[in-house]
């Protein structure tokens, strides 16, 4: 045996372990071991016996109330021993009157039979816990086992004669009994050290010794082989568990029960059952081989039958594996495995990955149920356009994917546009949820593979999904993944990432672009644009995040980013002297966001900034996204006396009537219009008429995109009032606007 280190456990019990060591001495000098065995038993030899049992019942008890993570196995194991020592100990008391040697012997013999299910039950626990091989719940394939060695033994000594050929059968059982059930534990206990968790655990061999001899003492005394080993047995065997429970275990980690070893032993079971009842059949040897076969088989059986649910079981758990919950569509795993199949046949195939626009709102304004009622719906829409073959799935959020076999006759870049076009036209109608109506478009990616070659699915998703991504930034709606085009784009989910730390580092700066005055060439206002430091690749401009940002439902807290410096940077200029308007664009989930007003009114007050100075400005575009909603947000903001901005103004449709329903305060010039100012009559006379409408409403005009002194002095004769363009400054960071202000002698002037 290799020498281990181990440590007693804190708080053992050692005079219990001493009580057992010297009276298993005392058992083996006088000789008072194995009953079974022994012609005649005296008080003395009766008082070891109970010392000997008696403190490993205390050391077994103790060692299941002090480690609660193995109480499962040694609680099971003490209960065991204590049937098996009341056994013992009563066919000692039995043994002390005269004639009932017999009987007491037969008592004794069934002791381990009696205890059999407990101590089996503890030591599958300790298998699990080590080695992955038991069944925590198996004793019909313990109890099975044993039926199938008596069986076999049985057979056996009808077959080669000798004395317990011609016994009678009350004492030949108890002594088959007791061989076959020492035998299944001690093949259950060894399998311990032979699968590695000797190394792990050194009381796996005291374990293994304590059963092995055990089993040497029942063989003994099985064969007729005498007294001395049967004697010799039972005290090291109760030596060798006790010392077990004092001893420290050693980490291991739980795992689940492999089926396949108890569906192995049931057959191993049935099959050596079988072969004995056919033996018995044969030569027409005793009842009794052919009772314990019959039962093994029965026993096994049913644990057969125990497996064949558990594997029910199984499937349903395989199934739910593979089946997304929400909509009851396949999942990402499986979506992904069915690719893989295609993929092996050598058959071509399409996969489209479809990104609902504007989910997040839904979500935001309607709640999470009604976003689930979405899903659903798009969920059914979507299968009733699938074809026969067709894998529709679920990969996450408000994406689904669609994996769409091709004909190998037909190209299969136009067939796969074909399965694009039509999915996306299937969205296209709104859905009705909880009595409102919902646009909801949808942008699909696609990518295909010829079949040629294997692919891989987990790249062919990648794929779709940058697709899918260039589709909702273009606005086409539809988009077939490129590798010419596309081949960059694969880092926008790592980008995404970066952006979200970005959020919560500090990464994200704002320059000001200022707006002045056109009569009098005072600023008066600066417009906030954010930008962003990134670590590696430099300052990026909005351009090249904001689009992720709004995809990837962070454009939320980035707004939030955004006014809150801005907000800061506003109060930080007013308390040195500086009141100047800040500007800040606001995108479309910011105006469907319900909370925003509550937010901004928050800022302003902790700030101390007066809600004139703050000028939040939106699109026509955005406004169209759903107007409800968002005349709602617009409405509450201006009722906290923020002034509202149409940004980008004469781009969009329908603006006239939004300046007669929406209660903004200011119109911004789109640059086309001033670019074109001194060179296209039809574009002066759009801008003059503009400024005159906006003034008679009483609105103010910002022209942006001025860049010439000429532009600037006709935007004063048409009476715009505020100028803002890189003929001013280019945006920059507070510091340098500072600096810039203080170099004009207007700097100080108030708005």
């Amino acid at each position: 045996m290799p020498s281990v280190r181990a440590r007693l456990l804190p708080g053992t019990p050692v005079w219990a372990l001493a009580v057992v060591v010297l009276a298993a001495v005392g058992s083996l000098v006088t000789g008072a071991g194995r009953t079974a065995a022994a012609t005649s038993v005296s008080p003395v030899r009766l008082l070891l016996v109970t010392t000997v049992h008696a403190g490993l019942l205390v050391v077994l008890v103790w060692r299941a109330r002090a480690v609660p993570h193995e109480r499962a196995v040694w609680l099971r194991i003490a209960l065991g021993a204590t049937v098996l020592t009341a056994t013992v100990l009563l066919g000692n008391a039995l043994a002390l009157a005269p004639g009932m040697h017999g009987a007491a012997a037969a008592l004794a013999a069934w002791a381990p039979v009696l205890a059999f299910p407990l101590l089996y039950g503890g030591l599958v626990r300790w298998n699990r816990y080590s080695t992955n091989l038991a069944d925590p719940h198996d004793v019909l394939n313990g109890a099975g086992a044993v039926l199938a060695v008596v069986a076999v033994g049985n057979l056996v000594v009808q077959l080669t004669g000798g004395p317990l050929a011609t016994a009678p059968w009350w004492t030949v059982q108890p002594l088959l009994g007791q061989f076959a059930a020492e035998f299944v534990l001690l093949g259950t206990v060894a399998t311990l050290p032979f699968l590695g968790a000797l190394g792990r655990d050194p009381r796996t061999w005291l374990v293994v010794t304590a059963f092995g001899v055990s089993l040497a003492g029942s063989t003994a005394a099985l064969l007729g082989a005498g007294h001395g080993w049967a004697a010799a047995a039972e005290p090291i065997a109760v030596v060798c568990l006790a010392a077990a429970a004092v001893l420290r275990s050693a980490r291991s980690d739980p795992q689940p029960a492999d089926p396949a070893a108890s569906t192995i032993g049931a057959f191993t079971v049935i099959v050596a059952a079988t072969a004995v009842l056919v033996v018995t059949a044969l030569v027409g040897a005793g009842a009794a081989a052919a009772w314990c076969a019959a039962f093994a088989a029965l026993g096994s059986s049913l644990r057969l039958l125990v497996n064949v649910q558990e594997l029910a079981l199984l499937a349903d758990t395989r199934r739910e594996a593979l089946t997304d919950e929400l909509t009851g569509l396949a999942n990402r795993r499986a979506v992904l495995r069915r690719a893989e199949e295609l993929s092996a046949e050598g058959t071509p195939m399409a996969l489209a990955v479809l990104d609902l626009d504007k989910f997040k709102e839904v979500n935001d304004a309607l709640g999470h149920a009604a976003g689930d009622v979405l899903l659903r719906m798009v969920a059914e829409r979507l299968a009733s356009v699938l074809r026969p073959g067709d894998v529709l799935g679920r990969l996450g959020g408000d994406e689904f994917a669609v994996l769409a076999p091709l004909d190998a006759e037909a190209p299969v870049v136009q067939s796969a546009l074909r399965v694009g076009a039509r999915l996306h036209e299937r969205l296209a109608e709104p859905f009705p949820i909880e009595g409102m109506v919902v646009h909801s478009a949808v942008s699909v990616g696609l990518t295909t593979s010829a079949g040629s070659a294997p692919t891989d699915p987990a790249r062919l998703l990648r794929e779709a999904d940058v697709a899918m991504y260039d589709a909702k930034r273009s606005g086409t709606g539809v988009a077939l993944y490129d590798s010419s085009r596309h081949a960059d784009s694969s880092g926008h989910l790592a980008l995404v990432e970066e952006l979200r730390t970005a959020l919560t580092t500090g990464q994200l700066v704002l320059h000001h672009q200022p707006q002045l005055d056109v009569a009098t060439g005072r600023p008066v206002g600066v417009e906030a644009l954010v930008r962003w430091a990134h670590p590696t690749r430099g300052l990026l401009g909005p351009a090249e995040f904001l689009p992720l940002a709004e995809v990837h439902g962070l454009m939320g807290a980035l707004s939030d980013e955004v006014l809150a410096q801005a907000v800061a940077q506003a109060a930080a200029w007013r308390r040195g002297g500086l009141p100047l308007r800040m500007s800040v664009n606001l995108s479309a989930s910011n105006l469907l966001d319900a909370a925003l007003p509550g937010r901004v009114a928050g800022l302003l007050a902790r700030h101390d900034v007066p809600p004139e100075s703050l000028v939040l400005e939106v699109t026509e575009s955005v406004l169209l996204t759903d107007p409800e909603r968002s005349l709602a947000v617009v409405g509450a903001l201006a009722g906290l006396g923020v002034t509202v901005s149409i940004d980008d103004f004469g781009t969009g449709y329908s603006s006239l009537a939004y300046l007669r329903d929406l209660p903004v305060a200011e119109l911004k010039l789109d640059r086309s219009f001033t670019a074109d100012l001194l060179t296209d009559p039809r574009t002066e006379a759009i801008v003059s008429s503009t400024v005159e409408l906006a003034h008679r409403l009483g609105l103010h005009v910002v022209a942006e995109g001025v860049e010439d002194e000429a532009t600037l002095r006709h935007l004063e004769r048409l009476d715009c009032d505020t100028s803002q363009g890189f003929l001013h400054s280019r945006p920059v960071p507070a510091a340098e606007l500072e600096t810039w202000l203080s170099a004009r002698p207007a700097a100080a002037a108030r708005p």
